[in-house]
């Protein structure tokens, strides 16, 4: 369930305001009203902390527009934008998919930043003309020295920060390979977002920096380290599913039965058994005819059971969605979320049926390559649910992972 509130939307995209954006709006306006207070008493009451409001709106709308760069060249390249969102940590834009190439990632990691040091530059440029030391003077040079922190803040090399989307679209271009580009910008996000972590919790116990300085650091630092954690974790899972195979994960729960049966002795034997399969194929004269559309029975007269077969019922294999063996088993989840589909079948290279994969099948052969501890009762529970557990998101892992092999 989403807590955001939407606000309106820019270009065409929803801007959404998190629950957390009003704490910092108060915090910000309470800190720079009293620093306004008292280091212009001349101004007044009203005036400190009307200024020290407008302050924190317009740090909001400098985060915005930085975001709204992002977006834009996102939407330039084709790139469906979900959302611009504000909240605890400043903003982030939500796009549909990442760029196809490391040329257009740069493009759209870089636009952030450039936005933000032109908004430094203009704003300094404004500085000169204004009345010294008039609220309208003091708003513009601090809100030009915010824009200078945020380019510099973003620019640093780790992700999730631009700078570390901007240091894996310069790997995956030199190493061709995008995987690589997460994986070294990961592990820099993780670094500095620890060292963030340490220095801000040492520097508050050794009355280095100011206690709230120092918390808030830790804090970023610990929200950069688990972004970048996530990332990681993110890309070391596509692999898998790249390098897995369909045979790796298929399973033989099915049954093959004779197409000349009649539909009653199929009913009969088969359908009201105790050992019911999820599945069946039909083949004759030692050659598989397709899968038999069970379903299809209660369409057809009960007195025609006894005469018509079931190659009345049967779907050739031709139209059957499969996989090869071999196929990856990111192709295997693509194709079963596309299609909205229960299960794949998976063939042999001489055309036989050699197993079948579902959403369980494609978690316990993950749980075993990465030694996850999922158990017998939960692969039991996605089979019948035909569903992955919540947070494990593979149709959404799987279109990533089929953009950037």
């Amino acid at each position: 369930m989403q807590s955001s509130w939407r606000a309106g939307s820019l270009f065409g995209i929803p801007l959404l305001i998190d629950p957390s954006w009003f704490f910092v709006l108060a915090l910000i306006t309470l800190s720079d009203g009293s620093v306004f207070q008292q280091n212009h008493p001349e101004w007044g009451t009203t005036i400190a902390w009307g200024t020290g409001l407008l302050m924190a709106l317009l740090l909001f709308a400098s985060v915005l527009l930085h975001e709204l760069g992002h977006s834009l060249v996102a939407k330039i390249q084709g790139i469906q934008v979900k959302s611009i969102t504000l909240f605890f940590f400043g903003g982030v834009a939500a796009i549909e998919q990442e760029p196809k190439t490391p040329g257009k990632a740069f493009q759209v990691a870089i636009a952030g930043p450039l936005v933000s040091l032109s908004l430094f530059v203009l704003l300094s440029l404004l500085t000169v003309v204004l009345p010294v030391n008039s609220p309208v003077e003091v708003l513009t040079q601090r809100l030009a020295a915010i824009n200078l922190v945020l380019t510099l803040f973003n620019l640093i090399p780790g992700l999730p920060l631009d700078g570390g989307l901007v240091l894996k679209s310069i790997v995956w271009k030199i190493t061709g390979s995008h995987s690589k580009g997460v994986h070294w910008a990961a592990r820099s996000g993780k670094t500095l977002g620890g060292l963030a972590i340490a220095f801000g919790i040492l520097g508050v116990f050794g009355r280095v920096i100011p206690t709230f300085t120092g918390l808030y650091m830790a804090l970023i630092g610990w929200f950069i380290l688990r972004n970048a954690t996530a990332y990681d974790r993110l890309t070391d899972l596509q692999e898998v599913l790249l390098n897995l195979k369909a045979d790796d994960a298929m399973t033989r729960e099915f049954r093959v039965v004779e197409a000349k049966l009649t539909l009653r002795q199929f009913a009969d034997d088969y359908l009201l058994s105790a050992t019911r399969a999820p599945i069946y194929f039909a083949a004759s004269d030692g050659r598989y005819r397709g899968m038999v559309e069970a379903d299809a029975l209660q369409a057809i007269e009960r007195s025609q059971w006894e005469t018509q077969t079931l190659s009345s019922i049967v779907k050739p294999l031709s139209e059957i969605p499969s996989v090869q063996e071999a196929a990856s088993l990111v192709d295997v989840i693509y194709l079963m979320e596309t299609k909205a589909l229960p299960r794949v079948t998976v063939l042999s290279p001489a055309g036989a049926i050699s197993g079948v994969i579902d959403r369980g099948d494609v978690v316990r052969s993950l749980s075993k390559k990465m030694n996850l501890p999922i158990s017998d009762a939960a692969i039991k529970q996605i089979k019948e649910e035909g569903a992955y557990p919540l947070g494990l998101q593979l149709g959404e892992v799987a279109k990533a992972a089929v953009d950037f092999r």
